[in-house]
């Protein structure tokens, strides 16, 4: 996978071809990698784990889990107060020492996930804490089309 912050794109690659293509949305505070920025790193990473297979469209997860509520999904402009996790996870894991990986700037001890949002129609706008968001039938879509393990490049 590539994903371009700029072009807010995620493009499924196979066989070094483009085979899909995603709206996305990426960090309102920008680029970065230090622990508490809230910004969404750069450079290579692969997919850690797979979490929510089978979980309705909206469902909200807290701290990886599950909690069985459903989220409202707004088509609009509405910005939510919280910044729900919806649908499926990929959890990231940086594999570059020093620009993902490590301490202070570690991807996967910093939660960076491919994730669905309540807020679709934020979608291709910097919206997120750092997280790659993306529609939720488009994550539900993705993460069927993806392995863990799979390689995911992200860059300006």
């Amino acid at each position: 996978m590539l994903i371009l912050l700029q072009k807010s794109r995620l493009y499924l690659i196979k066989d070094g071809r483009i085979v899909k293509t995603f709206p996305i949305s990426t960090s309102k505070y920008g680029i970065g990698n230090k622990e508490g920025s809230y910004r969404t790193p750069l450079g290579m990473h692969r997919i850690f784990e797979k979490i929510g297979e089978g979980a309705k469209i909206g469902t909200v997860f807290t701290s990886l889990n599950n909690t069985g509520r459903v989220a409202e999904i707004y088509t609009d402009r509405t910005d939510v107060q919280e910044d729900f996790i919806t649908t499926r996870i990929m959890w990231l894991e940086g594999l570059e020492f020093g620009v993902n990986n490590g301490e202070g700037i570690d991807s996967r001890e910093r939660r960076i996930y491919i994730h669905g949002t309540p807020e679709e129609g934020l979608i291709g706008t910097p919206a997120s804490h750092g997280c790659i968001r993306m529609k939720n039938r488009d994550i539900v879509e993705l993460f069927d089309l993806v392995e863990r393990d799979a390689l995911v490049y992200i860059r300006e």
